[in-house]
């Protein structure tokens, strides 16, 4: 049974990921009163809209050093501020140069918490729920997006000229994360590895599991002396640790290359293409919003008993079916209504698997004294591939046509099922350090 402090403290923490969410998407209802407010060009516009995903890609690459050097707990506060701050800044801005500026800063608050919020939670976790408490991040990810797409609707009912408060709002769900952040402890295997200070991190770990924190703390400690041992060991380049390298690399190259961020930018676009009419396209993109985080739901209550690997082979056999009809579609020019069906259902199994397994695998594949690096590497890929799929795609797309594009993502899922069977190891149900024992070389 979970301890209800280590649900609390996974809840608290995975508000990171909802704040994560809901500054991702909440500019989508403010970016046409910007452009005309500060009465931008298309180049300005584009710009101030990408801004954040800079910022986001820059505090991914470079989360580590605060994770490692301040500590989890000092990190996570230090996130809370800057979506505090850049929520409240943005709103009150006197000119684009500022709120551009801002926009960036919140962008690195998304980057740096897409590093530390899972690890702190695998870190914290007892093995037999760490899956399911980790994706709790995920989930509030979805969550956020649906809340700031919902906060856009209501605020733009009730006012008029209303941009300045779909922004602002954001400092509501801030300043609650930054006041809940103080009941959190620190990382106990952050405390050892990093602090020496065993006995307060031996405290966390009773609360965390009373039955077998002691065999626990003496394995995070031998972990800690085999690391020291080796001369190399803080090196993520350092040979041991190519396997989980690879697969963290890997595991977010395939996560992009699905399409995923494709079909959640530019959807409207994808159904306006098929066919549907406007307002139908704006309705099926709402809908994609809803499976999102239903099929999320879902996945909570198995990653932990089918395991990590299972999810993921269920899932890419999915996201083959569906993306090969989508890609079917196009070419034989059926109607929009079956093209949004198929999109409906290969959230799902993306949902399912992709976007479950992925910061749950990547935070537990490493071992502790390098974990903050390579959840920077495997975070730092995702946000660069997320960045070149969502920039490419109006222009291939508009190249090679919709059927190619998508027989494309088709084609990386195939590789990705192979990558799945024949490479991924499965992780539930094993401690931290027992996965680093089987993934390093010794």
């Amino acid at each position: 049974m979970i301890q209800r402090k280590v649900i609390a403290w996974s809840i608290i923490t995975a508000l990171g990921g909802f704040l994560f969410g809901f500054d991702t998407a909440v500019i989508s209802g403010a970016e046409q009163a910007i452009q005309k407010y500060w009465n931008l060009t298309d180049l300005q516009h584009g710009f101030t809209i990408s801004i954040a995903l800079i910022g986001t890609v820059t505090g991914a690459l470079f989360g580590r050093i605060p994770a490692d050097s301040l500590g989890r707990k000092k990190s996570l506060i230090i996130i809370a501020f800057i979506f505090l701050f850049a929520s409240l800044g943005t709103a009150v801005a006197s000119n684009w140069y500022l709120f551009v500026t801002l926009r960036f800063i919140g962008g690195l608050g998304v980057g740096v918490s897409s590093v530390i919020a899972p690890i702190y939670i695998s870190e914290i976790a007892p093995a037999k729920a760490r899956g399911r408490l980790v994706i709790l991040f995920q989930f509030n990810i979805v969550f956020g997006i649906l809340i700031s797409y919902l906060s856009n609707y209501v605020i733009g009912l009730l006012f008029q000229d209303s941009w300045r408060l779909m922004l602002g709002i954001m400092a509501v769900p801030s300043f609650i994360f930054l006041v809940l952040l103080r009941f959190v402890p620190e990382s106990p295997r952050w405390l050892i590895l990093h602090k020496s200070q065993n006995e307060e991190a031996s405290a966390i770990l009773q609360i965390i599991n009373p039955d077998t924190y002691e065999e626990e703390m003496a394995n995070i400690i031998n972990a800690k002396n085999e690391e020291v041992a080796d001369v190399h060991g803080e090196n993520l380049f350092n040979p041991r640790y190519r396997f989980p390298a690879m697969l963290a690399v890997l595991f977010a190259f395939f996560n992009q290359v699905s399409g995923i961020n494709a079909i959640i930018y530019y959807a409207p676009r994808i159904f306006t293409a098929a066919g549907l009419a406007k307002s139908a396209s704006l309705l099926s993109t709402a809908g994609i919003g809803l499976v999102n985080l239903i099929f999320t739901m879902i996945a909570i209550g198995f990653i932990d008993k089918i395991g990590r690997k299972q999810l993921m082979i269920i899932g890419s056999f999915g996201l083959i079916l569906t993306l090969g009809l989508v890609s079917y579609s196009f070419f034989a020019k059926d109607s929009g209504t079956m093209v949004a069906i198929y999109l409906m259902v290969y959230i799902g199994f993306f949902a399912f698997s992709q976007g479950a397994v992925i910061w749950v695998f990547i935070s537990e594949i490493f071992p502790n004294q390098v974990r903050a690096k390579g959840q920077t590497l495997g975070s730092g890929t995702h946000w660069v591939m997320a960045t070149l799929i969502a920039f490419s795609f109006p222009y291939i797309s508009g190249k090679i046509g919709e059927s190619w594009t998508f027989m494309f993502f088709t084609g990386m899922m195939v590789l990705q099922l192979i990558f799945v069977l024949k490479v991924m190891p499965e992780t539930k149900g094993k401690s931290l350090e027992q996965i680093e024992r089987t993934l390093t070389m010794h």
